[in-house]
């Protein structure tokens, strides 16, 4: 007897080691991702034939103990390598796991490398030749904290690679995990199986293998195991023919119409690789596949009951709970109109979206796809279960309730005040309860939710339940569809990469403020290209520019610019260092009908330009970030540090009778007042005066100053 290790993915396996038993292997012990096995070679070559659910079997050459000083090299070069290839061999090594002595596995697959070909050019005067990508023998060493575990790659490449499948959709299973979601679904052949996001097929078609007693190794062109010395020849051989004869032929089960499968999606692509990868399988008349929406299913696929499993859309973000959430709350409505009786398996890497689901789980597994962690859940679809039809979004908690009714409140009372006003942006939700932490700013019938950070002492779990029951109720309650809500989330603990990177939509979007238009892109960036609580700040530019020249200093998209400008004034130069936002402010220029050598843009740091510009101005907007530390600067920039000496840069800018506003974003901001009236400077504090209504819930949005010179 021999002993085999059988690699597979986290949480399957416990099946595999059910599957081996089912051959006569002796179960040896079951680890993380490792199924340990003792077994003759005929049942190494059966598992190698018709294992579903591992992912490849490696034989043990040789397993020895370990010390802190003990070399890969030196117990290596102790194992006659003869015995398992020859020196017209190719091989690969590869090494898993950690030593003291080994800084990583790319170092302990060289030492072991070294050892095989250093021994073979002791003993023959030659050495085999290595091939990383197809190598005619492969050898593992894998370091525990006791041993060094030596193994040869007995299967070859991977066993989830049955052979069918050439095209694959966005997020596909591999095929030994569909084997096990089918196991652990309850699955039998004989029983309906429906998969309404079936992408390229692959649950479907590994069902259809199964009813048809397909061994999924017979499609594979070798093993690993043809190529080393003592292979058994005849009795593989004995064992292909066996499988081959057991195989059910396709035409028999299908004018049975003893198995039934059907596979539905909303992308022609992944059905039409679904269609391709069954019939390369051999099972293309076993599955009808067709394109449907599994929110909107309006027919059951067959009158007997069965088992609909499925891997939807989970997203690897909280910035798709969105489109997420009502996906699975309209799949569930479907599901129980349509199908009582059956059995839902679903797997999803973000179990809270089963919330959406409104439905009691009967039994639940963990797996990992790829390195996603994911939950594997039954519901079965009961009298009791289907009764629940109502469309109301599902919230973890009941107090969640009072962020709907206070967003409600709050649009009633500012969707009046914008409409005078003349805005179509506007705030509707700046924290107003502390512990749903978020903003929700409303575009012209578009919403961007953007989170802010937990305190510390908020469990992040809570916080994730809390969030995720905001996303709920928002379109129920501005009544708007789910697409036209935009997540923005700050990641934890990510360092200075705080939020989560965002999909680049190139998507703008027009609206408009007291006769003002300016370009929004709520999609792509972490700010949407206009700072709303400015609204007033700007205005009362647009109010003060006519016949003035004015510069704005550190510009961003140019929107006080644009105001300048409408309000007629003589001159405006617009300053920033990013050429991105300069463009952005040209774009809301013309969007405005504004063009003329009258509208200069400069980019450059604000302070550096400063410093060699000779030109007077009588208006200076200068709206500075809380702090920088672009490349692009030569110093970094602290706008509690650094306000005095950019306020006083100004001073050789300004025309008799100049005025600038200053204003900044930072928390408990302190204006040196006492610095500034020694330069010379008269201070007015005009925050109050420019906080929009819709900000008013918090007044510390931003400061706001007049400056100007005696």
């Amino acid at each position: 007897m021999l002993e085999f290790w059988a690699l597979t993915s986290k949480g399957v396996e416990e099946l595999l080691a059910d599957e081996i038993r089912s051959y006569q292997g002796e179960v040896l012990k079951v680890s993380m991702g490792v199924v340990r096995f003792k077994a003759d070679v005929k049942t190494a070559y059966t598992l190698c034939l018709w294992s579903r659910l591992a992912t490849r079997i490696m034989r043990l050459i040789q397993s020895e103990p370990v010390t802190a000083e003990s070399d890969i090299y030196q117990i290596a070069s102790k194992i006659d390598w003869g015995q398992l290839m020859s020196v017209r061999q190719t091989l690969a090594v590869d090494c898993v796991g950690k030593h003291p002595k080994i800084d990583n596995t790319q170092f302990g697959g060289m030492r072991l490398k070294d050892a095989i070909v250093d021994q073979f050019r002791e003993e023959t005067g030659q050495r085999p030749d290595v091939d990383r990508l197809t190598p005619d023998v492969r050898f593992q060493v894998r370091l525990d904290k006791l041993h060094f575990h030596f193994l040869l790659d007995f299967s070859g490449p991977s066993l989830h690679q049955r052979g069918y499948r050439s095209g694959q959709g966005d997020a596909p299973l591999k095929e030994h995990l569909a084997a096990a979601l089918l196991k652990r679904s309850g699955w039998v052949p004989g029983t309906p199986l429906f998969d309404p996001f079936c992408g390229s097929g692959t649950i479907l078609i590994e069902a259809a293998q199964q009813s048809l007693n397909m061994a999924p190794g017979l499609a594979r062109e070798s093993f690993a195991f043809e190529r080393t010395p003592g292979h058994r020849a005849a009795v593989w051989q004995q064992l292909v023919a066996e499988a081959k004869a057991a195989q059910i032929a396709p035409d028999d089960l299908a004018l049975g119409n003893t198995i039934q499968f059907w596979g539905s999606d909303t992308d022609e692509r992944s059905l039409s690789k679904a269609r391709q990868n069954a019939a390369r399988a051999g099972v293309a008349n076993l599955i009808n596949f067709d394109y449907g929406d599994a929110t909107a299913l309006k027919h059951k696929v067959c009158d007997a009951n069965g088992i609909i499993v499925t891997n939807p859309p989970y997203g690897e973000r909280l910035g798709d709970l969105p489109s997420l959430i009502p996906l699975y709350s309209k799949f569930a409505l479907s599901l129980k109109q349509l199908y009582q009786g059956w059995r839902l398996a679903i797997i999803t890497s973000n179990s809270d979206l089963l919330r959406a689901l409104r439905l009691s789980k009967s039994k639940a597994y963990k797996f990992s796809n790829g390195p996603l962690d994911c939950e594997f859940t039954l519901f079965d679809l009961t009298e009791k279960q289907v009764q629940v039809s109502n469309n109301a979004p599902s919230l973890f908690f009941s107090e969640s309730s009072s962020f709907g009714n206070r967003l409600a409140k709050n649009l009633k009372q500012l969707q009046k005040w914008a409409k005078r006003e003349g805005l179509n942006c506007y705030r509707l939700y700046d924290a107003d309860i502390p512990e749903y932490n978020v903003a929700v700013d409303w575009y012209d019938g578009e919403v961007v939710v953007h989170e802010y950070a937990a305190p510390a002492t908020v469990d992040e779990q809570v916080s994730q339940k809390r969030l995720f029951d905001v996303v709920n109720q928002v379109p129920t309650v501005l009544g708007i569809s789910p697409d036209k809500m935009i997540l923005k989330v700050r990641e934890k603990q990510k360092g200075t990469n705080q939020y989560q990177a965002l999909a680049k939509a190139g998507q703008y979007k027009e609206v408009s403020e007291y006769g003002a238009k300016f370009w929004v892109n709520l999609r792509d960036y972490l700010d949407t290209g206009l700072f709303l609580d400015h609204r007033i700040t700007r205005h009362l530019i647009q109010q003060q520019a006519k016949d003035k020249r004015v510069l704005n200093l550190f510009a961003y998209t140019g929107t006080a610019s644009v105001h300048a400008a409408l309000g007629g004034a003589q001159s405006v130069t617009t300053v920033d260092m990013s050429n991105t936002y300069l463009d952005w402010a040209k774009r809301n220029f013309m969007l405005n009908g504004l063009n003329g050598k009258q509208y200069q843009f400069e980019q450059a740091d604000c302070l550096q330009w400063l410093a060699r510009n000779r030109n007077l101005f009588d208006l200076i907007f200068v709206d500075p970030p809380t702090f920088s530390n672009s490349k692009r600067m030569e110093d970094s920039w602290d706008v509690q540090r650094d306000h005095v000496n950019m306020l006083n840069m100004l001073i050789g800018k300004m025309a008799p009778g100049a005025k600038v506003i200053f204003s900044n974003n930072k928390r408990r901001f302190k204006i040196d007042s006492a610095a500034l009236v020694e330069a010379g400077w008269q201070i007015k504090d005009i925050s109050a005066a420019t906080l929009p209504e819709d900000f008013k819930r918090n007044p510390n949005i931003h400061v706001c100053f007049e400056l100007t010179r005696p």
